[in-house]
């Protein structure tokens, strides 16, 4: 169960057809965050998308769970 006085953590994370983490931006600011993951699907091709390439958003309670290859913008 989470803390409401922990922060949460926007993590944006794009990856390769065999699952490996390609790209990844954690951000405090909701909509920035927003911006960034639609940011990483309009810059999929069709051919990526069809090869296997996601991106997805998520979030999370402490930078120990943001992947350490984040970039980390405020």
């Amino acid at each position: 169960m989470s803390n409401p006085s922990e922060p949460k953590i926007w993590v944006n994370e794009q990856y390769d057809p065999g699952g490996l983490l390609y790209a990844c931006i954690a951000s405090c600011n909701e909509t920035r965050a927003r911006d960034c993951h639609e940011s990483f699907l309009k810059n999929l091709t069709e051919e990526q998308k069809s090869d296997g390439w996601t991106a997805c958003l998520r979030t999370v309670n402490s930078w120990d769970e943001v992947p350490a290859s984040a970039l980390k913008i405020s």
